[in-house]
């Protein structure tokens, strides 16, 4: 494999990102990650989607660290400041699965409360199906777990085709277009930092196409394994989707009625918020997290 490292200047003087780094290696792969506030507490484990990166979770990170908590949150391969593949071949859904898992159980973490959106939960729930004795509870905004038994849905469908014929993969762009904010420019700027050029961005277009769309696609089995955890799940799991997404609106509904533990909790829409909720209504969604972890203790 081709193996890419975007230099670190890149990364100096974001807005609200001042995190320093960290990292561990994978199957020979460098993963970045955050970790901020008491390590001594459970963490929260903040899984970001496509085409963004723990910048993402900036806002949320400092809510959730004021009021006590530890936050990780990994980039993921291909994104942000970790190791990106020159060849778009070398990602599937099932190496970044085995790519966090290794995170996971290199960083050791336990008691975990999950926070996922986007890819965030094509991995994450993966992670929590097959990695159960690690998460304490589940918050889901903004995602799915498909098994390619349903179409994925108009607008899904529409971004695919986007991904595949664009020329330029502006990735500041889609991540604006995918928010009910103006984002300032130099926000902006900071989603496109980690891809000097269009080489480091094979994972960023290959997610769209790793999604299962048919039902025999290679991820459907395990995705339809992990259900069958999922639906025996019984510890607290919590939606959070925003109203302005037409990518995952309607999945909240389902992970509801399918998952046990999702019965009787204080599932909350998020007005105001499209795709990138984190960026739109961060610190709501951080204080959805933070009473939920309250409640749940």
């Amino acid at each position: 494999m081709q193996i890419l490292r975007t230099p670190d200047e890149r990364f100096e003087n974001l807005p609200g990102y001042g995190f320093a780094p960290h990292y561990v290696e994978v199957d020979g792969l460098r993963i970045h990650y955050v970790d901020e506030g008491p390590r001594d507490a459970a963490p929260v484990l903040l899984l970001h989607g496509e085409p963004s990166w723990s910048f993402l979770y900036r806002k949320m990170i400092a809510v959730l660290v004021a009021a006590g908590h530890r936050c990780v949150a990994p980039d993921l391969v291909g994104f942000g400041r970790s190791d990106k593949l020159g060849d778009r071949r070398d990602y599937t859904y099932q190496r970044h699965v085995d790519w966090m898992a290794g995170f996971l159980t290199t960083v050791d973490l336990r008691r975990i409360t999950l926070v996922c959106q986007d890819w965030g939960g094509l991995i994450g729930l993966r992670l929590v199906a097959e990695h159960t004795e690690r998460f304490d509870r589940v918050v889901a905004a903004n995602t799915f777990l498909p098994t390619g038994d349903k179409r994925g849905g108009k607008a899904f469908e529409q971004w695919q085709r986007f991904s595949q014929e664009t020329p330029e993969f502006a990735v500041g762009a889609i991540v604006q277009g995918g928010c009910a904010t103006s984002l300032a420019d130099d926000v902006i700027a900071a989603y496109d930092a980690p891809f000097p050029e269009d080489t480091y961005k094979e994972g960023a277009r290959q997610f769209p196409m790793l999604v299962p769309t048919t039902p025999n696609d290679p991820a459907s089995e395990p995705n339809r394994a992990a259900w069958e955890v999922l639906k025996r799940f019984e510890k607290p799991f919590l939606c959070a989707f925003s109203d302005l997404d037409p990518i995952t609106r309607g999945a909240d509904k389902f992970l509801i009625e399918a998952i046990p533990g999702a019965k009787g909790q204080p599932h909350t829409t998020i007005e105001g918020g499209g795709h990138f909720l984190q960026e739109d209504k961060g610190d709501e969604l951080a204080l959805v997290v933070a009473d939920f972890i309250a409640a749940t203790r």
